[in-house]
């Protein structure tokens, strides 16, 4: 895969084309605590279908089921995150997120989904969606770049509590494929489409899927569409629907607990580990931060920055153990160990036993 696909900046629209979040101005007045709870549309009932018991995935993931009643109320998104990634675990079904999102169609996300369906074009559709999505998700990158003849919908969680984000990475992209197939039809299929992480035992499900190339370890989640599909009318087009909804999406954002430092900081880390050892120069510079400040910020609110890359590895490592396809020495290039050994040294004074050893007694 050609990484340089994945580089760039957000594109602008295109000359003439008109979207539903140009004009909108003004203090919003609810409150979203980090994702609208119509992202969770119909859960329960799926993981009643992939054998799982919701009541507990529910209890053991901090939620709320009342909160799950109306898609205008919203949770914590880490606590929506850990939500997809417990039902995983406790269905026994690995590609829960893709399967969750290959039934979720359009009108079941509420206000973001009528915002695509109630726009003119299916390019409308994407950019309004892509506009509006902030107000339905927080803490997340989401942008339309232009690739050659191609838009590349880029997505990525960027919450510093939350590392283990692979359910949500497969939901979301398959939502984007569902919005797309309602107006192109649903035998539609992107060029290619990118996870960030590793590559599942179940890979072939995905490229069945989307039916169409899957490259997994990629700098973030990205899905390549077409210029040319673009053209095609939205069926249940209505302008003025679409100006209620935008309004009433924004008066639902409320006004928005930005991320602390150390969240910021942890983010940092899970990005850059599988690629290089994060250093506390190169993370201070992503964050407009001298090395000096970072590091005397952080030990103001009883932090350093070795003990959260420590922090941040030990999570991923569980997580990673999880994975039974995953061998430890890839594991411990995914965590930004130079070998294996190192590796195991590690977890050895996380948790008082070697790697293989706890993955057995996890099974």
């Amino acid at each position: 895969m050609n990484l340089s696909l994945l580089s760039g900046g957000i594109s602008l629209l295109p000359d003439g084309t008109e979207t539903a979040f140009g004009a909108m101005t003004g203090e919003p007045t609810a409150g979203n605590r980090g994702v609208l709870s119509a992202a969770a549309s119909g859960l329960c009932d799926f993981i009643g279908h992939q054998g799982g018991d919701a009541d507990r995935i529910l209890g053991t993931s901090g939620v709320d089921p009342e909160l799950l009643a109306q898609p205008t109320l919203s949770l914590g998104l880490d606590d929506y995150c850990q939500v997809m990634e417990n039902a995983a675990r406790d269905s026994r079904c690995d590609n829960f997120g893709l399967y969750y999102g290959q039934q979720f169609k359009p009108q079941a996300l509420g206000l973001i989904g009528y915002i695509g369906l109630c726009s003119s074009t299916l390019e409308a559709a994407l950019h309004n969606w892509v506009a509006a999505f902030p107000y339905h998700q927080h803490d997340t990158l989401i942008r339309l770049v232009e690739a050659d003849d191609c838009w590349r919908l880029d997505y990525q969680v960027r919450h510093g509590r939350i590392l283990c984000r692979r359910q949500d990475a497969e939901l979301t992209m398959g939502m984007a494929l569902n919005l797309i197939r309602h107006a192109a039809g649903p035998h539609w299929a992107p060029r290619a489409v990118m996870f960030e992480h590793p590559r599942p035992e179940q890979w072939h499900d995905h490229c069945k899927s989307f039916d169409s190339p899957v490259y997994f370890d990629q700098p973030l989640n990205a899905m390549l569409i077409p210029k040319r599909d673009l053209n095609r009318p939205m069926p249940e087009r209505d302008p003025l629907l679409l100006g209620v909804i935008v309004d009433a999406i924004r008066r639902l954002d409320g006004q928005r607990r930005p991320q602390g430092l150390i969240d910021h900081v942890r983010d940092q880390v899970r990005q850059t580990l599988s690629n290089e050892e994060p250093t506390l120069e190169s993370v201070a510079h992503r964050l407009d931060l001298s090395s000096w400040t970072l590091q005397r910020r952080l030990h103001h609110e009883g932090a350093s920055f070795s003990g959260l890359i420590d922090g941040v590895r030990r999570e991923m490592a569980d997580h990673y153990l999880r994975q039974p396809h995953l061998s430890i020495s890839e594991i411990a290039l995914l965590l930004g160990f130079s070998e294996a050994s190192a590796f195991s040294r590690a977890f050895r004074r996380w948790q008082g036993v070697s790697p293989r050893q706890w993955r057995s007694d996890s099974q």
